[in-house]
């Protein structure tokens, strides 16, 4: 599965801060149809982002019956990414 689309980053202050996109509800309704064959513990879906130049493999979290995906430090600070800011993004859910 392949998605692109734009989203506003925001920042969790949680006992681990980070930094995380929300997924839209069409992009999240494609992913819960994968998850049976996809998920590894917890729910996490294994996912390759692309923003700008940079490419990473991470985990997309389960969150309030959406995903978010977490953004690296060293990728935000690379792409110049801040808390509020929209962001294209491209995700790809190995395996579906």
């Amino acid at each position: 599965m392949e998605a692109t689309f734009t989203a506003e980053v925001w920042y969790w202050r949680g006992p681990a801060p980070w930094y995380f996109v929300t997924v839209p509800e069409d992009v999240c309704l494609d992913i819960q149809e994968l998850s049976g064959r996809v998920s590894y513990g917890w729910g996490m879906i294994p996912a390759t982002v692309t923003v700008g130049e940079s490419t990473w493999t991470t985990s997309l979290f389960p969150k309030d019956g959406s995903y978010v995906v977490p953004l690296k430090t060293q990728m935000r600070r690379r792409e110049r990414i801040e808390d509020g800011q929209m962001i294209s993004l491209a995700l790809a859910v190995p395996g579906s």
